[in-house]
């Protein structure tokens, strides 16, 4: 328990990298950044593991549905649907909208796993979220006025649903395969997928010509939130589970705030503090819950 709740902060922190350098990288077109980050993430991971990727071909092709979709939602749109999303909101409401997925992926399991989820999961789930909720907004939605919708945080449901159904995904049937060739493979097939896609970007808004800010960003999206944090989360659901591991994204607004105060210099108030408070607790709850809480 111990070592995948490690898994899952850096996961957290690496995510959060993963909004704060969309948002500031925004000029480019969502599909741009999504297909750049990711035949980037494959030419790195070639080297090392085209060779197990390839002894284990058989493997893939038994498994290829469950693989193809553990690819589609986790890797090929969920940050799609993020890069999308900073297009029209900020990085502050795509961070508390992904706090809906632990939610989301605990449903899930309740009901498509089986998994069995004591009240003090279910409680801590609430705690943190509600402590996300209150981190940014500043803590308008205590007073009732809550935050206005836009097409952004209506693409970031797609998001939410993907990664929701990724976390079950991985924790059915990632443990089948071998972790560096899985997410090598996963990163080319993505690449693939997504050629219609930005052939028609491009084709309508023009072919980008990204400066060194955005190679830059592309570089740290590509090492960190593709591989990096893609292999502890995956490590991390297969020793927690995917309700448990799920629930730590959120911290993801605290980490996104805390970021966003360092990088662009915005002011931390007593609402982010409160919050962050808040979501603490709630994580804690859920990652120390014992099997006698479980029914």
């Amino acid at each position: 328990m111990l070592r995948g709740s490690l898994f899952m902060i850096l996961v957290v922190l690496f995510y959060s990298g993963n909004i704060l350098t969309g948002k500031a990288i925004n000029d480019l077109p969502p599909f741009t950044i999504a297909f750049m980050r990711l035949l980037f993430a494959f030419l790195l991971l070639a080297p090392f593991a085209w060779r197990t990727a390839w002894e284990y071909r058989a493997l893939f092709i038994e498994k290829r549905r469950p693989f193809f979709w553990m690819t589609i939602t986790g890797v090929t749109f969920f940050n799609t649907f993020i890069y999308a999303s900073l297009q029209f909101t900020t990085a502050s409401n795509v961070a508390v909208l992904e706090t809906a997925i632990p939610a989301v992926t605990i449903l899930l399991a309740a009901l498509l796993l089986r998994e069995k989820l004591g009240w003090r999961q279910w409680t801590g789930a609430a705690v943190s979220g509600a402590g996300a909720l209150v981190v940014v907004t500043e803590g308008a939605i205590v007073t009732g006025s809550g935050m206005g919708w836009n097409p952004g945080d209506v693409l970031m449901i797609g998001a939410v649903l993907c990664w929701s159904a990724y976390s079950l995904l991985v924790k059915t049937y990632m443990s089948h395969f071998p972790a560096f060739a899985a997410v090598l493979v996963m990163n080319g097939l993505s690449v693939v997928i997504l050629l219609p896609f930005i052939a028609a970007e491009w084709f309508l808004l023009g072919i980008p010509e990204p400066g060194v800010p955005e190679a830059v960003g592309i570089a740290y999206l590509a090492i960190f939130p593709s591989i990096i944090a893609l292999l502890l989360f995956n490590k991390a659901v297969g020793e927690m589970g995917a309700a448990k591991a799920s629930v730590f994204l959120n911290l993801l607004p605290v980490f996104t705030m805390a970021g966003a105060a360092a990088w662009l210099n915005e002011i931390v108030r007593l609402p982010h503090v409160a919050g962050a408070l808040i979501v603490m607790m709630g994580v804690w709850m859920t990652a120390s819950s014992k099997g006698k809480d479980k029914k």
